[in-house]
């Protein structure tokens, strides 16, 4: 126990410590959620931006914390050798699975409580009471589990470097086309489909309804949400590599 806590709070301070990842998780959400509630750059929402804005961003933190901070760093760490080392240390691998996962679940709880807090100075009061927010964060944790797999897949199998550009061209991509910032009832049909069966817009679509409206996650979104959290940690155990 003393050494899984030890490597937690370890990846914890390495997260915050690091610069880029700092301006991924924290600084960037932040940044989107002021400008987007109070610059008109979409159309849609009419009014009331920041009630669909800030459910958007609490979607973005856990991607952005789940896929692309996590696969980058574990790529990194993959290539210098770190994770062998790990790996056979009295920590082990279960341990270090472990310490990782409880990382990830601390630096989103970190950013939500950050994001959160300028939201409700921007004027939000989130909808659904505490079932509403158990819900919320039943959605968060599917798509964290789903996210980090698909993360951690390519962190596994590509180079370091191949998996930087990989992890910031599929942020970009989910960030556009997730319903994140642009409303899915903008994108074209097909492409709204597509989205709502992906983690980040399954996420974005459920907290739009749970926390934004004060509704329940439609089927779908629980259905997509829950095989992606089964499905992308199985093909990561499958097919990651320690070098």
């Amino acid at each position: 126990m003393r050494a899984w806590w030890a490597q937690t709070r370890a990846e914890v301070a390495m997260t915050l410590r690091r610069g880029e990842t700092l301006l991924l998780t924290l600084i960037i959400p932040v940044l989107l959620l002021v400008f987007l509630t109070l610059v008109r750059v979409t159309a849609h929402p009419a009014t009331h931006r920041i009630d669909f804005f800030a459910p958007s961003i609490l979607a973005l933190t856990v991607l952005s914390t789940s896929l692309v901070a996590l696969s980058i760093a574990t790529g990194f760490e993959r290539s210098y050798g770190i994770l062998r080392r790990l790996h056979v240390t009295p920590l082990g691998r279960g341990r270090l699975i472990g310490a990782k996962i409880a990382a990830l679940v601390a630096t989103e709880l970190i950013q939500v409580v950050v994001v959160s807090a300028v939201a409700a100075g921007l004027g939000w009061r989130p909808h659904g009471g505490v079932g509403g927010a158990l819900a919320a964060v039943a959605a968060a944790l599917l798509a964290s589990a789903g996210l980090a797999g698909i993360g951690l897949a390519l962190a596994g199998w590509l180079r370091a470097e191949v998996n930087l550009a990989a992890a910031n061209a599929l942020y970009l991509v989910l960030l556009l086309g997730s319903g994140i910032v642009v409303p899915l009832g903008s994108l074209p049909r097909g492409v709204a489909r597509v989205a709502t069966a992906l983690p980040a817009g399954a996420l974005a679509e459920a907290l739009h309804r749970i926390v934004g409206l004060g509704q329940a996650a439609t089927t779908g979104d629980w259905v997509a949400l829950g095989l992606w959290a089964l499905g992308a940690p199985l093909l990561a155990a499958r097919t990651f590599r320690l070098d």
